[in-house]
């Protein structure tokens, strides 16, 4: 193990409080995505929440502990639920995390994408082509997802190497990781321990899903095996991480 030992042995342990304190997360989520980001949590502990009408989406964010917004399939009834759901976790002060997927593909997504984060969400999660046309997110947690996960807050950086290429050929690995945040920021009022965490619990669950895998098939599931029988042992074992300020 590299890097910052008290941020990993901080991030065992709130894999271990997740699972006792079962955070519960709505997700406004890409529609190809939603089983998946919901098995992912329930295997890990948490309790998914995923309906998007507007006709109920403030009461499920309401109950909720933590908001994730994926602006994956976006159209006008998401959009208006979304901000539904936003304005709910902004006056209950409960952590919320926008994923701007393909804001870099259209104007109007990429504006829509400027209009959550000005208001103010605990963490940004994107690509480093969308987090490059989105620019600045003052007081916003940013995460660039790549080879290697990097997580900005003021001075302070934090980079991330656990992973693996599979991640990439199964659709709504990176959906799932924002939703892992979430639960994370349930629990964890320090967004870059809570987002450190969950990135180290994705990235080492999908190391291990790997060693029984024979491509990216068997390894959607191994994968949630592996979340489901994740220890933090294992997070302590595994984690390659370095912190940096300034």
């Amino acid at each position: 193990m590299t890097g910052e030992t008290g941020f990993v042995e901080n991030a065992a342990a709130l894999l271990a409080r997740v699972r006792q304190q079962r955070p519960r997360v709505h997700c406004l989520m890409n529609t190809v995505v939603q089983k998946f980001v919901a098995d992912g949590l329930a295997a890990l502990g948490a309790i998914p929440s995923m309906t998007s009408s507007t006709e109920e989406v403030e009461a499920f964010a309401q109950r909720a502990d933590a908001l994730v917004v994926n602006l994956g399939t976006l159209d006008e009834g998401r959009r208006a639920a979304i901000r539904l759901a936003t304005a709910v976790a902004r006056s209950a002060h409960k952590p919320w995390i926008v994923d701007p997927v393909h804001c870099d593909y259209s104007p109007s997504r990429l504006a829509f994408a400027r209009e959550l984060i000005a208001s103010g969400p605990s963490v940004l999660r994107g690509n480093a082509s969308e987090m490059d046309i989105i620019g600045e997110a003052n007081g916003v947690l940013k995460i660039k997802t790549g080879a290697v996960d990097e997580l900005t807050l003021d001075r302070h950086t934090t980079r991330i190497e656990n992973g693996h290429p599979f991640m990439a050929q199964v659709t709504g690995t990176g959906c799932l990781s924002g939703a892992l945040i979430a639960a994370f920021m349930a629990v964890e009022r320090d967004r870059l321990r809570a987002a450190t965490g969950a990135l180290l619990a994705s990235g080492i669950a999908a190391e291990i899903a790997a060693q029984r895998s024979s491509g990216p098939g068997t390894f959607e599931a191994a994968f949630r095996d592996a979340l489901a029988a994740l220890r933090p042992e294992d997070i302590i074992a595994n984690a390659r991480i370095s912190y940096a300020e300034g």
